[in-house]
């Protein structure tokens, strides 16, 4: 029983040593997290190297990584992160959360006149809170002043995880 007790603590002390990614809390991140709302972040296939994967995060300081392609890892892996990791992966999705039940950013769509080919997408699913479960799809090809500002917060936020030993060394911008 000591043992157990010692190994539990000593697992908390580690996972307090995980960077977390600057930021702080804000009110919509602690409003996320007491209502218990989880966020799914998925990349798609890209025409190259682009890692495809999906990262899961839930309030109680919980996640899964699963890699499909282009990954360090292939398949599920858990990881724990700490609260303000949590706040700060939610804190830099909220601004792309939609007030409808979903949003689809893609070419053809009127969000998306003019695009790149060839690029990534982004899903990224917010469920279990007290505003219903949303769904934003983005394209990261969308060509415009506001798709820049989108792209590149879409593309950095899961550096705010502490996921990086599963995706690799990527080049820049991937």
């Amino acid at each position: 029983m000591i043992r157990a007790t010692m190994m539990a603590g000593a697992a908390l002390a580690l996972a307090a040593c995980t960077p977390n990614g600057g930021g702080t809390a804000s009110a919509g991140s602690e409003a996320a997290a007491a209502a218990g709302e989880t966020i799914r972040f998925a990349t798609d296939r890209c025409f190259g190297t682009c890692p495809v994967y999906s990262v899961t995060v839930r309030p109680d300081g919980t996640g899964t990584f699963e890699g499909e392609q282009f990954t360090a890892v292939t398949g599920a892996r858990d990881f724990t992160l700490t609260p303000a990791q949590y706040s700060a992966f939610a804190d830099r999705l909220a601004a792309f959360r939609p007030e409808e039940r979903e949003r689809r950013v893609e070419p053809g769509s009127p969000l998306c006149p003019d695009h790149a080919t060839d690029m990534s997408s982004v899903d990224v699913t917010w469920s279990g809170g007290a505003g219903g479960t949303r769904h934003l799809h983005q394209y990261l090809g969308c060509v415009g002043e506001d798709d820049r500002d989108t792209r590149t917060a879409l593309r950095t936020a899961p550096e705010l995880l502490p996921i990086a030993a599963f995706l690799g060394e990527r080049p820049a911008g991937r």
